[in-house]
């Protein structure tokens, strides 16, 4: 406990009383479930009623961590786990796998390159932001930690065994079980969104991306696809407008690059006042 929370009230610490619950006599009334603390009491939080305090927790615990460490602003990239970096292409599943290996240096340079900037702020803005996870991730946070930096890596419980990758800042490394409570951390301090190539997850973040800023419910940021050859093959766009299921400006919302270097220039260039 720190001096402030000592003087923040004048009644015991929540600790201190988790603390005096395990050393209470040994008795049937005392080893009754009913009795421990409900903040100590892990079945009971895990308690299907509970979900609203837990989804309440997986919000707060991130957020406080990152106010504490000072950071203002994210730049997110998503992108496939499955890409591997170049020395590793011939492990890739497919032939297109290999060829899109150049993309993890391209997300690697890019976070270098955007660690740097973040540096000038005492890594306060611009801090990295990935999934945590290999592939792309990795490249991001290893790009990260190679400039002196920290970055984020915001994890989620999947089925098969996994770890975080081994570049992300330890105490920014954080663990998700819903996946909406984790989706409103990767945006919530983000001031530009890279995309990289990748599968459902990626598409996935993407469009809820894209569908919040079409609708107005969050603020119109860079978002950049690194790819045309990839993203044109996989969505056609034009046919979304033609169709009219969206409209012909919202094709405006992102743009292609393919270097780490023109990502750089346009978040550098990006005024967010001329998108009003």
């Amino acid at each position: 406990m720190t001096e402030d929370e000592a003087r923040a009230h004048p009644f015991p610490h929540s600790r201190e009383d988790a603390q005096s619950a395990q050393q209470t006599p040994d008795t049937p009334q005392t080893r009754n479930p009913a009795y421990k603390l409900a903040f100590a009491d892990m079945d009971f939080l895990l308690r299907e009623e509970m979900r609203a305090i837990r989804l309440q927790l997986e919000l707060l615990k991130p957020q406080m961590i990152m106010d504490e460490r000072g950071i203002e602003s994210t730049v997110v990239m998503f992108g496939g786990a499955r890409i591997p970096a170049p020395e590793h292409k011939d492990r890739a599943r497919t032939p297109v796998m290999a060829e899109l290996s150049k993309y993890y240096d391209e997300a690697y340079e890019f976070a270098r390159l955007m660690t740097e900037r973040s540096q000038q702020t005492y890594g306060r803005e611009f801090v990295i932001c990935t999934g945590g996870g290999p592939g792309v991730m990795e490249a991001g946070n290893k790009g990260a930690h190679d400039a002196g930096g920290q970055s984020i890596g915001l994890g989620i419980v999947l089925p098969h065994e996994q770890a975080p990758n081994e570049y992300v800042t330890p105490d920014l490394s954080f663990n998700f079980h819903y996946f909406a409570i984790r989706k409103m951390h990767f945006l919530l301090r983000a001031r530009a969104i890279t995309i990289f190539p990748g599968g459902f997850g990626t598409l996935d973040e993407m469009f809820e991306t894209l569908t919040l800023i079409q609708t107005g419910r969050m603020k119109r940021v860079p978002i950049l696809l690194f790819g045309r050859d990839f993203w044109d093959s996989v969505l056609d766009w034009k046919a979304l407008a033609e169709a009219g299921t969206i409209s012909a400006e919202d094709l405006n919302l992102f743009e292609y690059v393919d270097t780490a270097a023109e990502a750089v220039a346009i978040i550098d260039a990006y005024d967010p006042d001329a998108c009003d």
